[in-house]
């Protein structure tokens, strides 16, 4: 029976284009047709999974623990909404009938098109061995797959991945920091063969190896064995490896099963020609699904080069696909690999190879008849773009030939590593931004029409508006062409935006934004993943401007405050423990020393906080010294953290003879009321019992000198290598009043204060009158800032110590790889 409830607005005659694919193909395609003609045609797209258009290549970082399915997503719901398109999600097309020009889902609906794009992508290919569709042999293509791993990997064990390519090497790096035993089959000799010779696959699997996996070249697959479930991988050599997870990362085939009972031309791909047409006019096909003049393609350039084709095809003005050289340029686990063109050798080839071992650097030059027909980088790749381009314009290197493997720097400067020269000696048609597939002449034509600024570049022609990889050569490029007149632009938040963190923080509010990737989204960030710099910013301003509602995203945090312990430069951590204004009891003390013994703790030192620091914890024990140290009452001291850090006091009137008031005791009241808040940066505070100043109130952030007629608080003060002594902010009678000063003065950092600002900069920033201004006179309005501290305590207030030792050991295997281990060290 047909069912039609998605139809077209009344009165709307456009033309009707249905996509079958909400993949990266299929949605690039659209956006290109939007760009051309935003009004010309009525879209309805048709997926598979229940989800949005997302970036796949970007699955191995969701499976590693490195990112989140928000932050791939490349179109979310606004963009189809924004952009008029009928999202069919969860339900895909299971028949074409072209006679009709209708197409059916497998819910039922059917739809009338005027043009149909079929952008199936791929499907992966799974060997034909005894035991592959036992539970636990899955593939890795989609969210799906992702997931499945992921519930396999909560469990430990161990997962065999068979495929030594790309896919396969990338889920074998995220199973591996997912806490498994991981071992890699690959049939052929050399890893990634495609791509890397013999020479380069050999470094690459030995760094592979150092970092815990079991690498088997040569491996063929007998059968995969169970009873029930999957267990265990046998190879035609006889060896068993023990498997509880068997992922199938062997290659893709063009999918191609809906084309083909639609009767359109199919051969290894469906058939189309110069504009992406099939054997039906009516009928185009983009991406992985096709094959064009003989030749399909897995790679993403080519497939860019399609859709754009294909959109200046659908509005009228037909340019074709003609398909170039492509390079290949990865990042396998972390580790930078690229190649091109034909590396085989023979026929007279000569190959000019540097090895640095000691550095793990690898290059292959491969030249015929004085022209580079082939390149191989391992772990320095940044000359790639400079050998493809002298590959692909086919230039004589003969007078480059000594200096040619030393790269483009020292080859363009004579001997002389010149980075500018090298990016002047480029040719106009040289790619610049891989990502969107600009070159240096399109830049320059950017530049020329008016942009003068980094910001402006990226807005005029996308470069270096992606992964920003590339933004040292676009700096170059506007320095080369406009000499002094390059204009610095104003300070943003990083380089993935033009906005700055007090606009960021603005909009936040004004636009009533939830999320991190509405913020990306709706100020048009030039990387749809944000960037180690501006991530963690958003996180913290959305945290404090949606107390309750919005859910912290700790993979946007740093490795200490994901982890909730201090990382040592030798990898293991150290565990600080909370002690309420310094005060600790024999109950305490005896729990420390049991964790240290238990846990083989090297060191433990008394800090400048008035704490016990737990040095030497290894990673995989951090959940069992946290339930230990709970289970005696204590809670994180967040020494690791954007937050809190300590309350020192001295022992006051309680106990000396020049206490004027019970400084212990009002420090215990502060700790307890403020401990927990996230801030722009660390915060401490200190309470002194008289002004000889013991505690040393007068260096920290938040400081009260006691006196006899009450309490002076001073601000803004902070040790280490430019020492700022405080600012005297003002004096109150009563402890209650300090309180409510000390939280209204938090509260009005965190709302005001920059990401990573501390409280000093911030003061010299904004100037002490205007701090005194908000919070002296203003009872109420200072009663209002406090107000909205203590609310926002109530979702702060938490012992993250106790929610992770909770079942959460395994998530410790799995550090975010975001950030440089020089990021997460800071």
């Amino acid at each position: 029976m047909e069912m039609s409830p998605i139809r077209a607005p009344e009165g709307d005659i456009r033309e009707h284009l249905i996509v079958i694919g909400n993949g990266m193909a299929g949605c690039r395609a659209v956006e290109e047709l939007i760009a051309r003609d935003a009004t010309r045609y009525r879209i309805t797209i048709f997926g598979a999974e229940p989800l949005v258009n997302y970036n796949r290549i970007m699955l191995s970082p969701v499976l590693a623990g490195e990112k989140s399915f928000d932050e791939i997503v490349i179109n979310d719901q606004h963009w189809y909404a924004d952009n008029g398109i009928t999202l069919v999600s969860g339900d895909p097309v299971v028949s074409i009938d072209r006679d009709a020009r209708t197409v059916t889902s497998r819910a039922g609906v059917t739809l009338r098109y005027d043009r149909l794009l079929i952008a199936t992508g791929s499907d992966p290919f799974i060997i034909p061995v005894p035991g592959k569709d036992l539970p636990g042999v899955i593939t890795f293509r989609d969210m799906n797959d992702v997931e499945a791993m992921l519930r396999a990997a909560a469990s430990g064990g161990n997962a065999v991945v068979i495929g030594g390519g790309l896919l396969g090497l990338e889920a074998a790096h995220g199973l591996t920091l997912r806490g498994m035993k991981v071992t890699v089959l690959h049939l052929m000799p050399t890893l990634m063969e495609r791509q890397l010779d013999e020479a380069a696959g050999w470094l690459l699997k030995q760094a592979l190896e150092a970092r815990g996996q079991t690498i088997l070249t040569g491996a063929d697959t007998a059968e995969i064995t169970g009873d029930g479930r999957v267990e265990a991988v046998r190879l035609k050599d006889g060896s068993v490896i023990p498997a509880d997870l068997v992922v199938m990362a062997v290659g893709i085939r063009p999918a191609v099963g809906l084309a083909r009972a639609a009767g359109l031309e199919v051969a290894r791909g469906i058939r189309v020609d110069d504009h992406m047409v099939t054997s039906d006019p009516a009928v185009l096909a983009v991406g992985e699904c096709v094959e064009h003049d003989g030749q399909v393609y897995g790679l993403v350039a080519p497939l860019w080069d399609m859709c754009r084709a294909l959109a200046d095809g659908l509005v009228g003005q037909p340019t074709g696909y003609h398909p170039a050289p492509t390079s290949t340029k990865l990042k396998v686990a972390g580790l930078d690999v690229f190649s091109a063109g034909d590396f085989s050798g023979g026929d007279g080839a000569e190959d000019i190879v540097l090895r640095d071992a000691s550095r793990g650097v690898y290059k292959r030059v491969v030249v015929r008849d004085d022209r580079i027909v082939g390149a191989v980088l391992y772990g320095d790749t940044a000359d790639g773009n400079w050998y493809f381009d002298l590959l692909r314009k086919g230039e004589n290197v003969a007078d480059l030939r000594d200096a040619l493997i030393f790269g483009q720097a020292f080859a363009s400067g004579g001997g002389q590593a010149d980075p500018k020269a090298a990016v002047a000696a480029l040719s106009d048609e040289a790619e610049i931004c891989g990502c969107n597939g600009i070159s240096k002449g399109q830049i320059v034509s950017c530049i020329a029409k008016g942009a003068r600024s980094l910001d402006a570049v990226r807005m005029g022609c996308k470069a270096s508006a992606s992964c920003g990889s590339c933004t040292g050569l676009v700096e170059t490029v506007l320095a080369l062409t406009l000499g002094e007149d390059v204009e610095a632009g104003p300070k943003t938040m990083c380089k993935c935006t033009s906005f700055g963190h007090d606009d960021v923080r603005r909009e936040i509010v004004a636009q009533g934004m939830r999320s991190i990737p509405e913020v990306m989204q709706k100020l048009h960030w030039s990387t749809p993943d944000g960037c180690s710099s501006c991530r963690p910013a958003l996180n913290y301003y959305l945290l404090c401007a949606l107390p309750g509602d919005y859910q912290d995203d700790q993979q946007s945090r740093f490795v200490n405050e994901r982890l909730h312990a201090n990382i040592q430069k030798d990898g293991t951590y150290s565990v600080v423990p909370r002690m309420w204004g310094g005060i600790t009891s024999a109950a305490e003390l005896r729990a420390i020393a049991d964790v240290v013994e238990k846990y083989d703790a090297p060191m433990v030192k008394v800090t400048g906080g008035q704490r016990l620091d737990i040095f030497g914890i290894r990673k995989e024990d951090l959940p069992a010294v946290w339930a230990d140290l709970n289970a005696a009452g204590m809670v994180s001291g967040h020494a690791y953290g954007k937050a809190l850090r300590t309350v020192k006091t001295c022992v006051g009137a309680e106990w000396c003879r020049f206490g004027t008031q019970d400084s212990t005791g009002l420090g215990v009241k502060i700790e307890r009321a403020t401990w927990g808040s996230w801030m722009p940066h660390k915060f401490k505070i200190a309470v002194s019992g008289c002004p000889r100043n013991c505690a040393e109130a007068t260096i920290k952030d938040f400081g009260v000198v006691c006196v006899d007629s009450g309490y002076e608080l001073h601000v803004g003060g902070n040790g280490g290598i430019h020492v700022r002594a405080t600012d005297l902010l003002c004096k109150v009678a009563t402890e209650a009043e300090t309180i409510e000063m000390c939280a209204a003065f938090i509260q009005l950092y965190r709302e005001e204060a920059r990401y990573l600002e501390r409280t000093a900069p911030w003061i010299e920033r904004v100037g002490l009158d205007y701090v005194q201004s908000r919070l002296v006179p203003d009872l109420e309005a200072r009663a209002e800032l406090a107000q909205r501290f203590f609310f926002s305590q109530q979702f702060m207030q938490t012992d993250p110590w106790a929610e992770r030792a909770q079942g959460a050991a395994r998530e410790h295997h799995a550090p975010m790889a975001r950030f440089t281990p020089q990021e997460e060290m800071a």
